[in-house]
């Protein structure tokens, strides 16, 4: 059998392992191993899964992972999202959909200590939620802005996703983690814009929550500065090159529990969540690089990619109309699985055809952050929409959450035809770095 057919029926096989609920990282293992076998030997394929988990596992700059998840856990241990949740509230309250907005501001820092989707949904849904349903907000609106807030945590450095794309391309972490920045906060002012818009024509689906006082506004603040400090130390270091990616996701842990200390929210229970959320998480994500890496050796040996390439390469029309191509191939895979299997599936192939068309890679790495916002939020894979059913109590069907979803994602497309049209909105700060 051609290579090339064995690998359209692995690709084939893939996503149906997918749609079964298989986890993610044993289908590219799975089918990556055995894919391998068909085109090579057995022995081959066996020393493939006997060399990858040892590289990856054993690279100095992979750490980087686990020790910025362990600051998002210490972050949220020491009650960070309630702090940031209230003192949005006080600020933004008191505005049409005040509760939405302020959920939605929340979720944005809240993303610089998580760089997790899920966490940052998950968290603020169980704050928030009950809120917005004792001052009878609608639904959909409620569910949406949870659910599109979450995503922040992809684009807003410290990023999980930011992190493998630069292992994976060669690009500088710290560089992505900077263009990430401005991007990230046009989403949210976006997002804050059209929560604000659609409560003015219906007041009903947002009301108004309680004003605060300026000594009540400024008073909020003190719960968040310790945060807010150490994301602005870790961004300005890696800004100004005084340490590296890893240094900076060590200094975040480390400033991390020192701030749950000093907030006197240390516990053994704490701890311990912390320790084991971080451990699971980690294993997770290196499953599934694992796993990939396995899978594109397979997919690679195939020769799918090389044509995919060359078909594209070969278009006869302009070098943006590929781009937008290769961008809308992630809205359909987004939909079948999350972000970070995508881009681990698509990049291999993918991204040497962005460098040849003469495309920044760090302004792709963006875009692609995007789609997998985008991907969070979408039916029917995206994780979002079912963290959001899970914590509303099974009060809020999953039709419903979809619903509310839409109008954030049409808003993520709207951002993402402006970062197209104006790549000096991811480009700016990383160029200044030099």
């Amino acid at each position: 059998m051609e290579p090339v057919t064995v690998g359209i029926i692995c690709l084939c096989l893939f996503f149906l392992f997918i749609f079964i609920g298989m986890p993610i990282g044993f289908a590219f293992l799975t089918i990556g191993f055995f894919g391998f076998v068909l085109v090579r030997t057995f022995d081959s394929a066996c020393y493939l899964l006997g060399s990858v988990p040892y590289t990856w596992g054993s690279t100095y700059q992979m750490v980087v992972i686990p020790l910025f998840i362990l600051m998002g856990q210490f972050a949220f241990q020491s009650g960070i999202s309630k702090d940031l949740y209230e003192s949005a509230y006080k600020w933004v309250g008191g505005k049409p959909g005040g509760i939405a907005l302020a959920t939605t501001v929340a979720c944005t820092l809240f993303a610089a200590c998580t760089g997790s989707s899920l966490a940052s949904a998950a968290t603020m849904g169980t704050i928030a939620m009950p809120e917005m349903k004792k001052f009878k907000y609608s639904m959909r609106l409620a569910t949406g802005c949870v659910a599109a807030g979450g995503t922040l945590g992809i684009l807003i450095p410290p990023s999980v996703v930011f992190i493998v794309y630069g292992f994976l391309t060669g690009s500088s972490i710290g560089k992505l983690f900077i263009a990430g920045i401005i991007p990230g906060i046009l989403i949210a002012l976006i997002f804050l814009t059209l929560i604000y818009v659609r409560c003015r024509i219906n007041p009903d689906i947002g009301p108004r929550g309680p004003s605060s006082t300026w000594k009540e506004k400024i008073r909020s603040l003190l719960g968040v500065w310790g945060m807010l400090a150490l994301f602005i130390l870790i961004i300005g270091g890696l800004y100004l090159g005084v340490f590296t990616p890893s240094e900076a996701g060590a200094i975040g842990a480390s400033g991390a529990f020192i701030i749950m200390v000093f907030k006197g929210r240390l516990t053994w229970l704490g701890l311990s969540s912390s320790l084991v959320g971080t451990i699971k998480t980690t294993a997770m994500i290196f499953m599934i690089l694992i796993g990939a890496q396995v899978f594109n050796g397979f997919l690679t040996l195939s020769g799918i990619p090389a044509m995919i390439a060359a078909a594209m390469g070969n278009l006869p029309v302009p070098n943006h109309v590929v781009l937008i191509i290769i961008l809308l191939v992630y809205i359909p895979l987004g939909m079948m699985m999350d972000g970070l299997p995508m881009i681990l599936l698509t990049l291999p192939t993918l991204f040497p055809i962005v460098v040849d068309l003469g495309f920044d890679p760090i302004w792709f790495g963006v875009l692609t952050c995007v789609m997998c916002e985008l991907s969070n939020i979408t039916p029917p894979m995206g994780m979002n929409l079912y963290i959001i059913k899970g914590v509303s109590g099974g009060q809020v069907s999953i039709q419903e959450v979809i619903m509310g979803a839409i109008p954030f994602s049409i808003a993520l497309l709207i951002c993402l035809a402006i970062l197209v049209t104006v790549p000096q909105i991811s480009l700016f700060l990383p160029g200044l770095m030099g």
